[in-house]
């Protein structure tokens, strides 16, 4: 029997309603033996998240300000779903350690974590499960990176002790045991650890959506759901902007062939997303996989006679961006022409520089700069193998009255690029959503 490692979001465990769903879902299925919980998330729109609260008691304390009124909103919120579970765990000795070490100094990064693992009593004594402080079981280096071996070494021998457990996301702690947070999508991180030392069969990320969707739902209306996708794919539409998991959070369980199942803990009978590896044989991929874009990309133009003959064009032009710190996204050239595609941001308060000195190094025949540029990127496993992708895509985009600008296709023929412009891209991500998808 495989196991099946179980992370659950802020809003899948923000009161005891949902508290309880979630615990519906992991008794349903003997294979869901490691859960990873965060912090309480928002009730509604106007509430506030526990993590932010504890940030707020954290600064408070830093200026020497009391925070007694904020942190007894914390200790309210997890008192309050111990009384409406029916619980018997006491809260109090694990509330006042934490109000006591963030008063006497301790680290942001303590402060916020907390609301992790306060949350982790509470679901281990529901779910009758035991819990593992990350503290014990996952390691930072003294630079603050995360010590992969060592946590491997020690969490899967853990793991291999007990049946089930609750192990709370987002942290671990540094080698003289300050604790140490991740950054963006901690606790995805950390189920992602936890599934890749107990050699889960599968990886299951609950949260309050159905799964990934195959564009952003701001621009089209409820866009459908992405059944299957590849870590490749995955990676691509993130790098365009797609709201999907963060690469910290996927690099552990794409190394030990983990899939990830990304599933709605409101309605937990929806398939949801299965992010597999790239390499998987055992699903039929659609043409299209999914949408994304970006806005606010400039591009610098350049002309040059023969500039194909010219060695060591290239090079002179990219070290100039690398002398002013500036990093590019595609640079996409003919035989005479070069165009880099820049991000509007890496170019505040250099522009004028960079030009100066791509004339004095490059010596082009003409430069120009275009503003307002937006990248599309359609991405699909089967792309490379279906005859008229690119005429469907570009017949889309003409019917639709938008003036392509740039097209780059990556080697991998996974995914095409488009460059519009800026008041053209909702636009141009409806064209193609309605030629592929609908």
């Amino acid at each position: 029997m495989g196991i099946k490692v179980c992370k659950f979001g802020g809003s899948s465990l923000a009161d005891a309603v949902q508290i309880k769903k979630a615990q519906e879902i992991i008794q349903a299925d003997p294979q869901r033996k490691f859960i990873v919980p965060s912090a309480p998330g928002k009730r509604n729109k106007e509430d506030q998240k526990i993590t932010d609260l504890l940030y707020l008691c954290h600064a408070h304390a830093q200026q020497g300000i009391a925070f007694d009124e904020v942190f007894k909103l914390i200790a309210d919120r997890y008192n309050q779903i111990v009384e409406e579970l029916g619980l018997g765990v006491d809260m109090t000795p694990h509330l006042n350690k934490a109000q006591a070490d963030i008063a006497a100094g301790a680290s942001s990064d303590y402060a916020a974590s907390r609301g992790e693992f306060l949350n982790g009593p509470i679901i281990a004594d529901l779910l009758g499960f035991t819990f593992i402080d990350p503290a014990h079981v996952i390691f930072f280096d003294s630079h603050g990176k995360f010590d992969v071996e060592k946590t491997q070494q020690v969490l899967s021998k853990k793991l291999a002790r007990v049946d089930n457990a609750v192990i709370p996301g987002f942290f671990g702690a540094m080698p003289n045991g300050e604790i140490k947070t991740f950054s963006r999508g901690g606790s995805d991180i950390t189920g992602a650890i936890v599934a890749r030392a107990a050699n889960a069969s599968v990886y299951e990320n609950w949260t309050d959506v159905s799964g990934l969707l195959k564009t952003d739902p701001r621009i089209v209306d409820n866009p459908k759901t992405i059944d299957t996708i590849t870590y490749k794919e995955l990676r691509e539409l993130a790098y365009m902007g797609a709201s999907v998991m963060h690469e910290e959070a996927i690099f552990p369980v794409r190394i030990a062939g983990i899939p990830i199942n990304i599933r709605n803990t409101n309605t937990p009978n929806d398939a949801g997303t299965m992010i597999v590896s790239d390499d998987d044989t055992s699903f039929e991929s659609d043409s299209i996989t999914g949408i994304a874009g970006r806005k606010d990309f400039s591009v610098i133009y350049i002309e040059k006679a023969l500039m194909n003959l010219e060695i060591g064009f290239g090079r002179r032009l990219l070290e100039v961006l690398e002398d002013h710190q500036v990093s590019y996204e595609h640079m996409p050239s003919g035989i005479d022409t070069a165009s880099v595609v820049i991000a509007r941001t890496q170019l505040e308060g250099k522009l004028d520089e960079v030009l100066k000195d791509i004339e004095h190094n490059c010596k082009p025949d003409r430069i120009s700069v275009f503003e307002d540029m937006a990248l599309i990127a359609t991405v699909g496993r089967g792309m490379n193998h279906i005859i008229g992708i690119s005429g469907r895509l570009f017949t889309a985009l003409g019917q639709a009255g938008v003036n392509v600008r740039m097209i780059d296709q990556g080697s991998s023929e996974m995914n095409i690029i488009v460059g519009v412009e800026g008041s053209d891209f909702e636009k141009a991500v409806h064209a193609i959503y309605n030629e592929f998808v609908e």
